[in-house]
């Protein structure tokens, strides 16, 4: 009886360790804000094409953990986008939440932008690898003086 109660704790203490892991890989929510009003203070401090070329660097230092910065224009645009190359360039107004087909989620983005300033979407999308829906919230933070944002998101 002893044994199994020690055999029991030890796998309830190995999950818990995994499932600490696997937090921690995640990016979160005030990362997301940092490393967004990071990246615009590189388009004020350096200009927009050194930021374009720094955002869009795979091993850069807005690619952390399980998410990134992105860039777009106030037209729904997308300037610079580290892990989908075929995004730039691109105006994405028509794209549609993956739980709500009604909701234009980029539309969003930039309608945020352009009246707040800043602030969270929160929308279905699919993680890459994964054909599921889940809900994903994104920071957004228009770059003081410019007709450009950032946003940066994590899946809760």
């Amino acid at each position: 009886m002893r044994k199994a109660a020690v055999v029991t704790l030890a796998l309830l203490f190995a999950i818990f360790l995994a499932a600490s892991a696997v937090a921690a890989e995640s990016g979160t929510k005030d990362e997301c804000v940092a490393k967004s009003k990071e990246a615009a203070q590189l388009i004020t401090d350096k200009g927009l094409d050194e930021a374009i070329k720094e955002i869009n660097n795979k091993t850069g230092k807005f690619v952390w953990k399980d998410t990134y910065v992105f860039l777009m224009d106030l037209d729904g645009k997308m300037l610079a986008h580290p892990m989908n190359a075929a995004l730039i360039g691109k105006v994405l107004l028509e794209n549609k939440d993956k739980g709500d087909p009604g909701k234009l989620l980029f539309k969003e983005f930039v309608e945020l932008a352009k009246s707040k300033g800043e602030g969270w979407v929160d929308y279905m999308w699919s993680n890459p690898g994964d054909e599921k829906p889940r809900k994903k919230v994104t920071f957004i933070f228009r770059v003081p003086g410019k007709d450009v944002f950032v946003g940066a998101g994590v899946y809760e």
